[in-house]
């Protein structure tokens, strides 16, 4: 990847983290700053590497520098409540991704249910797929809670939706952990792999329907899978992976799932408390969105924007413990005391850089 482009990425993402804090001690009225920190880290960033990642140019093709540039727009006319604007482009956006998906695979996801092929193609696609579909259901979502009003339902609410906008970036950081594990490893292991791909895919997207219909037993049932789904990809990739410097960072990054998967459970079964008060565990959700968004899918995206550059000259065991200490501690106390949001911000700077700028001679 180009290095003005790394820069544009690694400013993007600071600046989102930054929006993660500004809602918090520079609340506007109206509108909601947490959706541009969303949006400017998973779907304007995220997206684009995503397809950047798929065309393999080594830089912006028109398509992808579409997206991009469009992206911003989205993100800007959702937080400015612009929502025409943002329908039209949910659509636009997601004919690109379609059209790109459809060139690198296929327009029906025929390798999902074939044995022959690569777990780690299948989890490629998908993450194409869930992007798009994500662009589809948010505009849909716009149209029935702003124009028609057809479905009440207190969960049924656009942020939700948004946040789901961080799933392909999952898909894709696992589409490349599964490259490094499968070939050749005998059919037991791809066996293995692709009852993975099944239960972490559909378990997420029922998962979803149990949160708006908000069924708590069998939220944690379905939890309960994706947690066995993910502790088996680590073992699988600790294992069998390839002995890269990749590993540490990707470890690392199942590390950050695992870890967002208990806090998870943990958080619903506070929800069942008939006494259940949400400012009490606010500190919790804080600490499971950020080991989510700045943990595991930081580690993917940056993977991915240094595929072709590995090895690369950097104190890995530093950088990954103080990725940990940052997601972990720094940021979520930075929801709650600004000296904290301040360090946080610059050990997620000192991160990033090393990240996306260590010399690879």
């Amino acid at each position: 990847m180009p290095t003005p482009l790394k820069l544009f990425f690694s400013l993007l993402m600071i600046t989102a983290l930054c929006f993660g804090f500004a809602d918090i001690y520079f609340p506007l009225e109206r509108f909601d700053l947490e959706r541009l920190h969303i949006f400017l880290f998973n779907l304007c960033t995220g997206g684009t590497i995503l397809l950047l990642f798929t065309e393999d140019r080594g830089g912006l093709s028109r398509r992808t520098g579409n997206f991009l540039g469009l992206s911003l727009v989205y993100a800007l006319s959702a937080f400015l409540e612009l929502y025409p604007i943002t329908i039209v482009l949910s659509l636009v956006l997601a004919g690109i991704v379609e059209s790109i998906r459809v060139e690198k695979f296929s327009f029906f996801p025929g390798n999902f249910f074939s044995l022959t092929q690569t777990v780690s193609g299948k989890f490629h696609q998908a993450a194409l797929l869930c992007l798009s579909l994500g662009l589809v259901l948010s505009s849909v979502v716009i149209v029935n809670n702003e124009y028609l009003h057809l479905v009440h339902m207190e969960k049924l609410v656009l942020n939700t939706f948004f946040l789901g906008f961080s799933f392909p970036l999952s898909l894709i950081t696992l589409s490349v952990i599964f490259s490094m594990i499968q070939k050749g490893k005998g059919s037991m292991i791809l066996l293995l792999a692709t009852v993975c791909f099944w239960v972490i895919n559909l378990g997420v997207i029922i998962f979803f329907v149990f949160i708006l219909f908000e069924r708590f037993y069998p939220q944690i049932a379905v939890t309960l899978a994706l947690f066995m789904a993910v502790v088996t990809v680590l073992l699988l990739y600790l294992r069998l992976g390839s002995r890269i410097q990749q590993k540490q960072f990707l470890s690392s990054g199942i590390g950050f799932l695992i870890f967002t998967a208990v806090s998870g459970i943990v958080y619903i079964f506070l929800q069942m408390d008939p006494g259940y008060d949400p400012e009490r565990s606010r500190w919790l959700l804080r600490v499971h969105t950020f080991a989510s968004l700045y943990g595991w899918n930081l580690c993917g995206l940056a993977v991915i924007c240094r595929y072709d550059d590995f090895p690369i000259r950097l104190n890995s065991g530093v950088v990954i413990a103080v990725h940990w200490l940052t997601a972990l501690v720094l940021a979520p106390l930075g929801t709650f005391y600004p000296v904290f949001a301040i360090f946080a911000v610059l050990s997620y700077i000192f991160i990033v850089w090393s990240l996306f700028f260590s010399t690879n001679q």
